[in-house]
């Protein structure tokens, strides 16, 4: 007599999905360990990066802001005309902030994510991979704004501007800091090598220099061209902070800083998630 088998079910394990790339950050202040190992490795070559970060926007400033303002004279803006020279240094200083922060966003991260394994020594300890982007982007951020302070005690010094505002100004530049830090990190996640950042600079970072009212009114460009322009993060900034050189309150300042804001918010997700898709995590 033959025993009937019991038809058996194959055993599935399941094993739980892996979470979206895409889900919400998941920060905690143990972003301020990495920040701090990033402040202490660059303490000791603070006066040369500091040095380096600014002879170019100053070179921009005296060869353009006193050569070529003897042969402009004055600009208009709006209903206002001001000095070539202060024309000028409002916005290339707003270009120096997104010039500093993309640089350390991109080769300084760069190195310490792909080629030193910093981040995957840090993740060995409780500390997330959400929190190192964090730190970064901050840490990014914070040389911007260390860049544009000496430029603006340059300025001072210079006599470009007195205005009280100025501290205005520098609360706009370091948001600027954070939006074109988040920016740059998104290229950041997507490189495999150093020659991937060229893209960033050709095509973006360039032509976003000379359609952002850096070195003239955006009013001189094609009109379509002037409403693209007004959506480019650096002319968002450039708009808040050049009313504040001219001791003035920036006109719809409202909608540039939401643009600047939707851009640094939109941006940091964006690069999270590919970060973590690099990583799989």
């Amino acid at each position: 007599m033959t025993t009937p088998t019991l038809a058996t079910e194959p055993s599935s394990s399941s094993s739980p999905p892996s979470p979206s790339a895409w889900r919400p950050p998941q920060l905690s202040m143990r972003w301020w360990p990495v920040f701090l190992r990033n402040l202490l490795v660059w303490r000791k070559l603070a006066i040369p990066s500091l040095i380096g970060n600014i002879a170019e926007p100053l070179i921009w400033l005296v060869a353009f802001g006193y050569g070529m303002g003897a042969l402009v004279g004055q600009v208009s803006v709006g209903e206002t005309k001001v000095p070539y020279i202060l024309f000028l240094a409002s916005g290339s200083i707003c270009m120096s902030a997104m010039n500093a922060a993309s640089f350390e966003a991109l080769y300084s991260a760069f190195s310490r994510m792909h080629v030193q394994k910093t981040w995957d020594g840090i993740m060995n300890a409780p500390v997330g991979l959400d929190d190192i982007v964090l730190a970064e982007m901050l840490w990014a951020a914070f040389k911007s704004i260390f860049t544009v302070t000496a430029i603006l005690f340059v300025m001072l010094g210079l006599g470009i501007s007195h205005s009280p505002k100025l501290f205005v100004a520098w609360l706009v530049l370091a948001g600027a800091g954070v939006t074109f830090s988040s920016i740059a990190l998104i290229f950041n996640a997507m490189a495999k090598g150093y020659d991937f950042f060229t893209y960033y600079f050709t095509l973006f970072m360039t032509p976003m220099m000379f359609l952002s009212g850096v070195f003239f009114p955006l009013e001189q460009l094609p009109g379509a061209v002037q409403v693209v322009a007004g959506w480019l993060p650096l002319a968002n900034a450039v708009a808040l902070v050049r009313p504040l050189f001219m001791d003035q309150w920036p006109v719809g300042w409202v909608r540039h800083a939401c643009v600047l804001a939707v851009y640094a918010g939109v941006a940091f997700w964006v690069a999270l998630a590919l970060t973590r898709k690099r990583f799989r995590a």
